[in-house]
């Protein structure tokens, strides 16, 4: 079973955020937390709703774990709950698929990656869709500002769900995530921001195999070669018909922006100095993992970037 759940983890080389050492969640304003499920596609999934809304309708932001990893792996390695607490947000954390006993060793199916939701063919875009639809529904979730980040395997996963959701996502904030050079065109102009780990081996900036791959001389057949990092944003700056970029050196990471984007859905990119592949100013997923660097704040930034960006505007809602 060990070398099973070693491998479920590693996915070809893919060593995102595991299953274990989770850290203490830092003390934040009491929400309503709750534990629940949706069927989609005859599978029950589970998904974390952390509510610090008080009741008035709020913005969501729904939190994607990474390849491995699961729904309080991503509470507590992005540590998105502060910022959540703060500004009286609705913060999901939903889980993938796994082919494991336990819901611990989860992926998603981002087209090219990864692992048991790619080998399923999970409709992880029809159970996203899903909860942001009962929260909307139930009138707690504002449509116009409803966004999506994700690590690693969940950064891609959030690519696919712009692409596929323009009317329902307003913005996404891939963090060391990647794309694979044959996306179709989205639907529709979403506001886009892209963290980059200048240190990255896993997801590697340069492009090319999932970490270890190459090394050993294999890959799973379901990893494609990713492509460079900025074809994330490069991408979705054709999409959304920005005319021009401006790139500056920051305190601790490089940023180009991309302007004069169609609806004000504008497109970022930050190359995060002094960190691999983890969530900036976060916590490792487990014993052993890439130390995030203290130095930039991926959350805080993050949700700058989305209260920017509603959709309000882009012909979505």
């Amino acid at each position: 079973m060990l070398s099973g759940l070693r491998a479920a983890i590693v996915l070809g080389g893919l060593l995102m955020s595991g299953a274990w050492g989770f850290a203490p969640l830092p003390a934040a304003a009491q929400g309503a937390m709750s534990d629940e499920t949706i069927s989609v596609g005859g599978r029950d999934r589970r998904f974390l709703v952390h509510d610090f809304s008080g009741g008035a309708k709020a913005p969501l932001v729904i939190v994607l774990h990474g390849g491995g990893g699961n729904p309080e792996n991503a509470v507590s390695m992005t540590q998105f709950d502060v910022v959540a607490a703060r500004e009286h947000l609705i913060a999901v954390y939903p889980g993938g698929t796994g082919g494991l006993p336990g819901g611990r060793v989860l992926t998603w199916n981002a087209g090219h990656c990864c692992a048991y939701a790619l080998r399923q063919k999970v409709d992880d875009v029809g159970f996203v869709g899903a909860v942001i639809d009962r929260l909307v529904s139930a009138g707690k979730a504002d449509p116009d500002r409803v966004y999506v980040t994700g690590m690693s395997n969940g950064g891609m996963m959030s690519h696919v769900l712009a692409r596929s959701l323009p009317g329902k996502v307003a913005a996404i904030a891939p963090v060391v995530g990647a794309v694979f050079g044959d996306e179709p065109p989205p639907a529709g102009p979403v506001a886009v921001l892209v963290l980059v780990g200048a240190d990255d081996r896993i997801v590697p900036a340069a492009g090319g195999p999932l970490g270890g791959a190459a090394a050993r001389g294999t890959a799973p057949a379901e990893d494609r070669n990713v492509a460079p990092a900025r074809a994330q944003a490069d991408y979705w700056a054709r999409a959304n018909g920005c005319s021009a970029s401006d790139t500056t050196q920051e305190t601790a990471s490089v940023r180009t922006v991309w302007r004069g984007c169609k609806g004000g859905a504008d497109v970022v990119m930050q190359v995060v100095s002094n960190n691999g592949h983890a969530w900036p100013g976060g916590r490792p997923g487990r014993e052993g993992a890439n130390p995030p660097t203290p130095d930039f704040n991926a959350s805080e930034v993050i949700w700058a970037f989305f209260k920017a960006h509603p959709c309000t505007g882009r012909g979505g809602r």
